[in-house]
């Protein structure tokens, strides 16, 4: 053994240590990790750095037995192991739904009906604007709550249509909707066609912070289904929308402001992502089969230089945001994708 590996094992095992002792807590599948770590580091080549060996590492852990046959870790897996390095590092904000920068966002119909009591802002409204997404999640539990692996978190999104074209109106945000949400994440014992799964229950409110007039929000409980395999993922979302008082007139500040909102935006949403090296697909839809409407968002983003990625994404159908649930609308934009779904 060469001075230099030696002194990197010693290295490697002081900051281990050291984590131990500054109360990082590891659960078993990061001991795992650090065995692994050492003992690769011993056999290894002289020049193999400590990313390589992190790669190789996480590459032999990913497989596991159960039930005699071989289980791969999936996309999901993958990013919830790399998410769990860092998601108690003060410095260190974790994603949770994408977050993107859409400069350019065309539409085949701008929804001015929303503003007909808003005539400045319906005569001036443009077909193309921008859009952004930012969505971050916090953990709530260091130490397994019910089983091995899971998780509670308090999520965070917001998403915005900025009217960034519009010189008439001074260039305002037409509309912002922010989200809210706790939930709880487990992985289940069930690994059909060679596959993972899991389950996320959750509560969230949404809404997009106008008064009266302008005024959408509902609050809905949901249960979320997940299973990956390779680089596939499938996610399905039934929810059941928590009840509200009705209005007593159009202008009242109390009630509900959207109460037919489940006929457009539908009862469950399905979506299915594939990812490569340097690619990532996704598809998104809704659907309420009684009224026929819905919705359905495609996504694509590929790489263009360091870490940032291009995202194109076009949106058809209703409830695009919360103004637009009721407005049938078909959207084209393209950006940049600040970080992936998965």
């Amino acid at each position: 053994m060469t001075i230099k590996k030696y002194t990197a094992i010693v290295n490697l095992s002081l900051f281990i240590t050291l984590g131990c002792i500054s109360n990082v807590v590891f659960s078993a599948d990061e001991k795992r990790l650090n065995d692994c770590l050492l003992s690769e580091l011993k056999v290894s080549a002289d020049g193999v750095s400590v990313k390589q060996l992190y790669l190789l590492c996480e590459k032999k852990l990913s497989e596991h037995e159960v039930t005699n046959n071989p289980v791969k870790i999936g996309v999901i897996s993958r990013r919830i192991i790399q998410e769990r390095k860092t998601e108690f590092d003060p410095y260190v904000l974790t994603p949770h739904k994408m977050n993107y920068i859409l400069p350019v966002l065309m539409t085949d119909n701008i929804n001015k009906g929303a503003y007909h009591d808003f005539s400045e802002w319906s005569d001036n409204l443009e077909d193309i604007e921008s859009k952004f997404q930012i969505s971050l999640k916090v953990p709530m539990n260091h130490e397994d709550i019910f089983v091995k692996g899971d998780a509670l978190f308090f999520g965070f999104t917001l998403k915005s249509w900025w009217q960034i074209y519009s010189d008439n109106i001074s260039k305002p945000f037409r509309e912002t909707n922010y989200q809210p949400e706790m939930f709880y994440l487990a992985p289940l014992e069930w690994h059909p066609l060679g596959g993972n799964t899991g389950v996320m229950i959750g509560l969230e409110h949404q809404s997009n912070g106008r008064t009266q007039l302008l005024s959408r929000s509902w609050n809905r409980a949901y249960l979320n289904f997940l299973y990956e395999k390779d680089n596939f993922a499938l996610s399905f979302r039934p929810w059941f929308r928590l009840s509200e008082d009705d209005k007593l007139n159009e202008s009242d500040a109390e009630g509900d402001d959207n109460p037919d909102i489940g006929d457009y935006m539908g009862h469950f949403e399905l979506s299915a992502i594939y990812k490569t090296a340097d690619y990532e697909f996704s598809i998104q839809g809704r659907q309420n089969f009684s009224e026929h409407h819905g919705g359905v968002e495609l996504g694509f983003t590929f790489p263009l230089w360091g870490r940032l990625r291009g995202y194109a994404q076009f949106t058809k159908g209703y409830g695009e945001s919360l103004i637009d649930y009721n407005h049938d609308q078909q959207r084209f934009g393209l950006g940049i994708a600040l970080t992936n779904v998965l």
